[in-house]
């Protein structure tokens, strides 16, 4: 029995949804729909800032970023979503697995830190606005950006070797959609404590401390919108941040929840809409918000639709 109970695993069976395969096919068509917007709204939001030149910011700049990450973010995990949903559970090898783990949190951890980038950018758009274009340089810019890209893959590559350095025993199989850090963790075996501590201060460097940027950018944004005199001019000024602020509270709003909380006692069911929706909704509506709730971009989609229909 002892024999059997060591038996490593070399493979992981993703067996999520398959309790209910009445709502498989359903489901498929709903996450196709998704990923389909997801890719033309993202798309589209990169073309259009590339596109017109009065979207050649440094916020638009970092924006397009974003919406490349929300493209790999999603392409990481919606197909595997589907790919559950068709065959009603899917096999990973243990080297997938791990791929999937490393590039879902490389992905992710670019995402939170270009958030934390546009909240400096607003930041210095409203709170210092004569020293903008002095200090938010094209090299400024790329230095942020490659910062955030390094700074993903190095908490990436960390957490994935702490997270695959685990004994998997027994049981291989996830109640989940793709290979994330909770299932898992409830899948090792013997005495993980060193690899769940070094998981946990690297996780610190990417969610608390882009919340704290975002903060404390928001909170020097705030009092400098109450020291404008009119409420127009408070009204306008704040409209600049509104898009910005709604991305960070749904992104952060769904990871705190599936992260920074005890996962004892949490239903499986509970973390996937969660999941779903963080890692399949957010990057489809990440275009919808920036381009809805934002003037320059209505105009400039505006302009080229109008250019479209004369030609």
């Amino acid at each position: 029995m002892a024999e059997k109970n060591l038996t490593l695993v070399t493979e992981f069976l993703l067996v999520a949804f398959t309790d209910s395969p009445e709502w498989a096919f359903p489901l498929f068509l709903l996450f196709l729909f998704i990923y389909l917007i997801t890719l033309l709204g993202n798309l589209g939001m990169i073309s259009l800032i590339r596109v017109d030149r009065r979207l050649h910011t440094p916020m638009y700049s970092l924006l397009s970023h974003l919406s490349f990450m929300d493209i790999c973010y999603s392409s990481v995990t919606v197909p595997q979503m589907m790919a559950v949903l068709l065959e009603l559970g899917a096999t990973l090898s243990y080297t997938r697995c791990a791929a999937q783990f490393f590039l879902f949190t490389f992905f992710g951890s670019i995402d939170c830190y270009l958030l934390a980038l546009m909240a400096y950018d607003r930041y210095v758009a409203v709170c210092q606005p004569l020293l903008y274009v002095t200090i938010m340089t094209q090299e400024a810019r790329l230095r942020f950006v490659a910062g955030a890209y390094v700074a993903g893959l190095f908490s990436a590559l960390v957490r994935t070797v702490s997270a695959f350095t685990l004994s998997f025993c027994g049981n291989n199989e996830i109640d989940f959609i793709f290979c994330d850090l909770p299932p898992l963790l409830k899948l090792s075996c013997g005495d993980s404590y060193t690899q769940e501590v070094v998981i946990i201060v690297f996780a610190i460097f990417v969610i608390p401390a882009s919340m704290a940027v975002i903060l404390v950018s928001y909170l020097f944004i705030i009092v400098a919108i109450m020291q404008i005199p009119s409420a127009g001019g408070r009204a306008k000024t704040f409209s600049t941040c509104a898009s910005h602020l709604t991305a960070v509270s749904l992104f952060f709003g769904t990871l705190i929840f599936m992260y920074l909380r005890d996962n004892s006692g949490q239903s499986s069911g509970e973390d996937r809409v969660v999941s779903v929706f963080y890692t399949a909704v957010i990057p489809m509506l990440n275009p919808l918000i920036y381009s809805l709730r934002n003037k320059e971009v209505k105009e400039a989609l505006r302009k080229i639709l109008n250019r479209a229909k004369l030609s």
